[in-house]
């Protein structure tokens, strides 16, 4: 018999996670004639598609039509979808070594980085993380609630998941009812007595990790004006050089986006958002029930970080903004994997190129690998994704030209199914989640939304007519 990757013997590979990343390594592989293919995906929730599903915000449905492209890799004949199933609960890593020559990981970045600071725990103290996900409906966070009655909110952080949360918070419900956002989340935030929201960043606008795009919407919301303090956008010498050195234009574009921010006379609108710079917050103040009442911050200047860059420093100077919500947008790192190394200090896998390492010996561990956010951090946008997969996936047909592969007892595709369907009955096929994906977006489309999403497992496998 040929060796894996043969007509007779497909190189059979699990990929754990079906977000973009996932996605884009079943992509890469399937889309070779040689080696032959077979590529089952886990999925620990019902539906596929990770961020794109849990993470874009609802107004911005044009973002979300890259999961056409994954539709596309899930209708090859050699790709088996398992919705619904944890690896780690459900399977072991060890189940999945009898059953497949390789195995990538994944799973993103599933955890937000924390502030430090005094107070993060009080009632209305949030990551952006929880909020994001709960209007979006993804299934583990549709029980969640946050305070919208208060009128001040601040968004600690200025990258482009501070920009939705501050931006969904300044819509319309109008404007939201036209989006995909989860059914509970619109009645929510149409009752929502919040009046000004204030995106905070600890370094300059220079520094600020919002893309043009983001940024330039903010100015463009019906229901609220947006402002800039002329002061905060007045550059320091190091910004002012670091700017003059640059050859990039869209760093020249985002300084003259804000500056005509400042310049804007405010509206009158129903809303305002602020956007703040070079502040940094020091204690979220509580009242005497712990909710959170202020925010304490400190003024910061910019020094050289050492490594070509700017870092922000206390310069010592305090003000308290009064608010009732707080949401920290401040970085996002993966989670450990059962069976696999971890870098606690990086939050992810090791890996050389997306082979799993031993962190001791940076020996590769025989078949197994890991792509997306738990491979490289958690930067970049979606398109990156497509690359760092693609990388990943090198890695994979190198080892394979090799023969450093596993030797699973039971590589067939029939297998794995009967041990899927063993452990995990409640598994949702790809082709259930047709059938859920046409209900919801026929459903939207008697509303005229993209579509109404089911967001428990109970609405899943009623959507199914299973128990």
């Amino acid at each position: 018999m040929s060796g894996p990757g043969s007509a007779e013997l497909p190189l059979r590979v699990a990929v754990v996670g079906s977000g973009p990343a996932g996605f884009f390594v079943a992509h890469h592989l399937l889309s070779r004639s040689e080696p032959v293919v077979s590529v089952d995906m886990y999925e620990r929730l019902p539906a596929p598609f990770g961020l794109v599903r849990y993470g874009v915000a609802p107004d911005h449905e044009e973002i979300k039509r890259v999961s056409r492209t994954f539709e596309k890799v899930a209708a090859k004949p050699a790709f088996r979808f398992y919705g619904n199933v944890d690896v780690g609960r459900h399977l072991t890593l060890d189940d999945l070594k009898r059953h497949y020559h390789m195995i990538c990981f994944a799973t993103g970045a599933q955890a937000d980085r924390r502030m430090g600071i005094p107070g993060e725990d009080l009632k209305g103290s949030h990551a952006a993380t929880e909020f994001v996900a709960w209007y979006n409906g993804h299934p583990e966070y549709r029980d969640r609630s946050f305070d919208l009655s208060v009128e001040r909110v601040a968004v600690v952080g200025v990258g482009n998941v501070a920009v939705d949360v501050a931006r969904i918070l300044c819509r319309t419900p109008e404007e939201l009812r036209r989006t995909d956002i989860a059914d509970y989340a619109l009645e929510a935030l149409a009752r929502s007595r919040v009046r000004e929201v204030y995106m905070l960043g600890r370094r300059g606008p220079l520094q600020a990790a919002f893309t043009n795009p983001e940024v330039r919407e903010l100015g463009e919301l019906p229901g609220a004006d947006v402002r800039v303090l002329p002061e905060e956008l007045e550059l320091d010498p190091l910004s002012r050089s670091e700017l003059e050195r640059s050859d990039d234009r869209t760093l020249k574009r985002k300084l003259e986006i804000l500056q005509e921010f400042a310049q804007r006379t405010p509206g009158g609108k129903p809303r305002l958002l602020t956007l703040r710079f070079l502040v940094s917050p020091v204690e979220i103040v509580g009242d005497q029930e712990g909710r959170v009442k202020a925010l304490r911050l400190v003024r910061n200047r910019l020094s050289p970080d050492g490594r070509g860059g700017l870092k922000a420093e206390p310069t010592g100077v305090y003000e308290e903004l009064a608010v009732g919500l707080v949401f920290r947008s401040v970085g996002y790192r993966g989670v450990p994997i059962e069976g696999l190394p971890f870098d606690a200090k990086a939050g992810v896998v090791p890996n050389d190129g997306g082979r799993v390492i031993d962190p001791e010996s940076g020996a590769p561990l025989l078949g197994l690998y890991v792509a997306g956010w738990i491979k490289r951090g958690a930067t970049g946008v979606i398109g990156t994704n497509k690359p760092d997969a693609g990388e990943t996936v090198e890695r994979m047909l190198e080892d394979l030209s090799r023969g450093r592969v596993l030797t699973p007892d039971h590589p067939s595709i029939e297998q794995a199914a009967r041990l899927v369907a063993e452990r995990q009955p409640r598994f949702v096929s790809y082709e259930d989640w047709r059938k859920i994906d046409q209900l919801e977006t026929a459903c939207g489309g008697d509303q005229g939304r993209p579509r109404v999403k089911c967001t428990s497992e109970e609405e899943f496998f009623a959507a199914l007519d299973r128990k």
